[in-house]
């Protein structure tokens, strides 16, 4: 979930992207298929394994689990096992708004996220309620400019913008602010939701790490504040520290399972880092490299919800990818 932040914005921080990785191997929609569902899937694992742990310090955690490895439920939402939160609640239902507009239609995501916030989700953080609510007040679809906007919660549900638009990274950045923005107007929450969408969405693409790190370089250039080096293990919902956390462990690991179980030993904003890390983490790895021990514990409503809007965005988008076509 997205935590209140007290934090101003970085200084002298400008809302540019960074420009666009030019690459040029050949796609295979088969890899590509599958890096998309393990990315979903990912997600999902990342969420319902942090849960657990969100909002505990790491000698708590400690304390309690010694390594927290199990997908068991609880934390302080008492969730049952394999119970998702808003990360990947609100994913699907952008992904179901992106489906019916046939592309970004910001209205409809309104729409969507009000239809969310009225099923009464286990959890909602305090920016995207506010939102929300002044959205039914006066129908603004881009929300208040706020300092105290730089949390994660716009980040969290990127990823159906990033199979919309695998291969148009313009329109990518385009519709991952659009959507961002319904909540969050923050500068720094559109950088650092840029990188984290540019990343996954190279991941998908491409499956290999040269791209991603030569991507990650060239924004650090330009926002030097979320380089993951810097990374002192602040672990909370503040984009910022999420994007040094989720690349530090990212970076630093050699399997999905280490990357998760990294992060979600963390505590803080767990299931936001988490699910965010396992989105990025599952595109690059694919779905076979995600333990059968959680997936066999993750909810089999939202499993299956994944796998079948996974496959629907990119038939829908993407329709003539094969292994002939470039970026």
């Amino acid at each position: 979930m997205e935590t209140a932040l007290d934090a101003p914005p970085v200084k002298g921080f400008v809302p540019r992207a960074p420009s666009p990785t030019q690459s040029s191997p050949p796609v295979d929609a088969g890899a590509v298929h599958d890096r998309a569902l393990g990315s979903y899937l990912g997600l999902a694992i990342g969420d319902a394994l942090g849960a657990t742990t969100e909002f505990m310090r790491p000698a708590e955690i400690r304390a309690k689990f010694g390594l927290h490895k199990n997908i068991v439920g609880g934390g302080w939402l008492r969730l049952r096992q394999g119970a998702v939160t808003d990360d990947t609640q609100m994913a699907l239902y952008l992904g179901e708004a992106i489906l019916e507009s046939n592309g970004m239609n910001a209205k409809n995501v309104a729409d969507k996220f009000i239809a969310w916030m009225r099923a009464k989700p286990p959890d909602i953080g305090g920016t995207i309620r506010r939102s929300l609510q002044m959205y039914l007040v006066d129908g603004r679809l881009v929300a208040e400019e706020s300092e105290y906007s730089a949390g994660n919660g716009a980040a969290m549900r990127i990823l159906p913008t990033v199979l919309a638009s695998l291969y148009d990274p313009g329109k990518m950045r385009a519709w991952t602010l659009e959507q961002a923005h319904v909540t969050h107007n923050n500068a720094e929450s559109d950088g650092g939701t840029l990188i984290l969408a540019e990343l996954t969405r190279l991941a998908i693409v491409y499956g290999q790490s040269a791209p991603l790190h030569t991507a990650a370089r060239s924004f650090f250039e330009i926002f030097p504040a979320f380089d993951h080096k810097l990374y002192k293990g602040d672990a909370d919902g503040y984009i910022v520290n999420t994007v040094r956390t989720v690349l530090h462990y990212f970076f630093n690991t050699r399997d999905f399972e280490s990357c998760l179980l990294g992060i979600v030993n963390q505590g803080g904003d767990a299931d936001t880092n988490g699910a965010i890390a396992g989105m990025i983490a599952g595109a690059f790895y694919g779905p076979s490299a995600i333990p059968t021990r959680w997936l066999a514990r993750l909810d089999p409503k939202v499993k299956s919800q994944i796998e079948n809007q996974t496959r629907e965005l990119l038939a829908k988008f993407h329709p003539a990818t094969n292994s002939e076509i470039f970026l």
